[in-house]
């Protein structure tokens, strides 16, 4: 009964740091918001303050999902170019490092429980009182992360694995067949992680058995070489649906990975014995090494954070080369090339935190505007154009951007749904519940600007004249609605207005309204009075009405934006 209980606290204290870590990255992620990406949109103006961007955001957030994912998106809307993308996912690569060494400090031989428990009274005190509630979530991941390393430690001492014959005939096995137990080692570090989605809980287990000398050092650190391999599996498995940009992206990090692991295998017991000098320990391939855990830990963090630094400075004059590799391993097909259809910022799967979600589908509504706003001047060209092959062609692209505008809808709503789905306060709840209107009002703006091409249509194949008035009403309301619009998607680009700008787009969309009233009692005299006849009146109406439509969804959005930012 002892080694079962034993057994689960293993468990449970390996659950405890991997809970710990997402709560820790979830704080900090929360408390950065949108600086994030706006240092990662900026500070890659060449392939070196990539690597150091890569690696700051990292270090900071605790987690190279995070910094991938929002750079796979980048890459998608086009913001970073591959090459930049390539270069910022190297420094991703050093930057988690900075976990293992956290590992080191919290592992060591003092107990941190006294301090961990006081932290978890202080976050509680935090979160409970809304107070820097971001602050108290970071403050219990990382007091949670440490519980549970400080466990892990007490428990893996407790067991004396090393006294344990099963488990030490078995390392001693399988430690003896020279490179090919480094091999061995290194696929199952790469399979462990990637299966339980964790780089940290694999390198916090490796210390552990490294730790209580039951594991060889040597084969410790093909652990972690595998680790390397298996924490890319899951961005490119993540990266299938997306972008064949995005693709590239997440190929390149499992190129440059593979690289390194290829060259240190072939140096691989003169780097490790290098390692170990530093720190003044005898290597011993196969055997585990009598030295304090504490060294034993450190060595394990100097090598990882060593070979990525190290790997980083051998390809980082070759990103050019690694881009057209990539390139050509997944060549752009005709079907595959990027199109209108496309999401730009959210076809990298939800970010690893809700908040950090939502500000990737802000930006990408803010697309969705920008096309809807397209629309609109299509169908200004189409309201003029005579020529019947070019009346067709943009008719049709009218029709293709409606289509558009439909699956947008879809795909971004169901996109915040699975954020919903998150950790999310219930602020970013209100906030969700607004984008969704939001989504919608925009697909019905699209659905507008398809209704009108209709109407414009009939006109052109009825042969139906205007008169000199009526094509000026129909141009100034263009021009209106066309006014709003820009209002508002410059107020989608910042999620942001003003008292006063918001006032200016409720006179616009009044304005809109006052003219559609003018122009519906002008139509019914000029009917009357035979300028036009009764049919020509209807369709010139309808292509009038259709465009106050569209500016009363478009003043929805603004009222959706303006109460998400002045009623907090």
């Amino acid at each position: 009964m002892t080694l079962l209980l034993q057994i689960i606290t293993l468990i449970g204290s390996v659950a405890m740091l991997m809970y710990g870590m997402k709560v820790m990255s979830e704080g900090l992620q929360k408390m950065a918001g949108s600086k994030l990406s706006n240092v990662l949109g900026t500070m890659t103006t060449n392939r070196f303050s990539g690597v150091l961007t890569g690696a700051g955001i990292t270090a900071a957030v605790q987690s190279s999902t995070a910094t991938t994912v929002m750079t796979v998106s980048f890459v998608s809307a086009g913001i970073l170019s591959l090459a930049q993308a390539i270069s910022v996912i190297m420094g991703a690569n050093i930057g988690t490092t900075f976990t293992a060494w956290i590992m080191v400090l919290g592992g060591g031989s003092f107990d941190l429980r006294l301090v961990v428990y006081t932290a978890i009274v202080l976050a509680v005190a935090l979160i409970y009182t809304k107070k820097n509630a971001n602050l108290g979530d970071f403050l219990m991941g990382l007091s949670l992360m440490l519980l549970g390393l400080t466990t892990l430690k007490i428990n893996a001492t407790e067991m004396h694995l090393d006294q344990m014959e099963p488990v030490r005939d078995f390392f001693v096995a399988t430690s003896s067949w020279g490179y090919g137990s480094y091999f061995l080692y290194l696929l199952v570090g790469g399979i462990l992680t990637f299966a339980v989605q964790s780089s940290a809980a694999i390198m916090a287990i490796t210390m552990t058995l490294c730790s209580t000398h039951v594991l060889p050092l040597d084969m410790g650190i093909s652990l972690v070489l595998g680790e390397n391999i298996g924490t890319t599996i899951t961005s490119n498995i993540v990266a299938l649906s997306a972008s064949v940009q995005a693709r590239r992206a997440a190929l390149a990090h499992l190129v440059f990975n593979l690289f390194g692991v290829i060259w240190v295998l072939c140096v691989f017991r003169w780097f490790v014995g290098g390692v170990c000098e530093l720190w003044g320990v005898d290597f011993e391939p196969g055997r585990p090494s009598n030295v304090s855990p504490d060294k034993l830990n450190a060595i394990l963090a100097t090598f990882h954070t060593g070979f990525n630094v190290i790997n980083t400075c051998i390809l980082i004059g070759f990103v050019p080369y690694l881009e057209k590799l990539v390139m050509w391993i997944l060549p752009s097909k005709p079907e595959q090339k990027d199109t209108d259809s496309q999401l730009r910022f959210i076809s990298g799967g939800l970010m690893s935190t809700s908040e950090l979600s939502i500000l990737q589908a802000w930006k990408e509504i803010h697309v969705f505007a920008v096309r809807t706003q397209r629309m609109l001047g299509m169908i200004h060209d189409l309201y003029n154009e005579r020529d019947e092959a070019m009346f067709t062609k943009i008719f049709s692209r009218v029709e293709k951007y409606e289509g558009i505008c439909d699956r947008m809808e879809y795909e971004i709503a169901q996109y915040l749904n699975q954020v919903a789905d998150g950790r999310l306060s219930d602020q970013s709840k209100h906030e969700v519940h607004k984008m969704l209107r939001i989504v919608s009002e925009l697909e019905s703006v699209g659905d507008a600007n398809y209704n009108l091409s209709r109407h414009i249509r009939h006109k052109h194949e009825n042969n139906v004249q205007y008169t000199e008035y009526q094509d000026k009403n129909v141009e100034m309301m263009i021009y209106l609605v066309a006014g709003a619009e820009a209002k508002m998607v410059e107020a989608l680009e910042h999620v942001n207005i003003s008292r006063d700008e918001f006032l200016e787009m409720t006179n616009m969309e009044n304005e809109i309204n006052n003219f559609r009233d003018e122009l519906k009692m002008q139509n019914m005299q000029h009917i009357t009075e035979h300028e036009y006849d009764y049919s020509t009146g209807v369709n010139y109406m309808d292509i009038i009405l259709e465009l106050e439509k569209m500016g009363d969804y478009i003043i929805n959005v603004e009222e959706a934006i303006y109460e998400h930012k002045h009623d907090k």
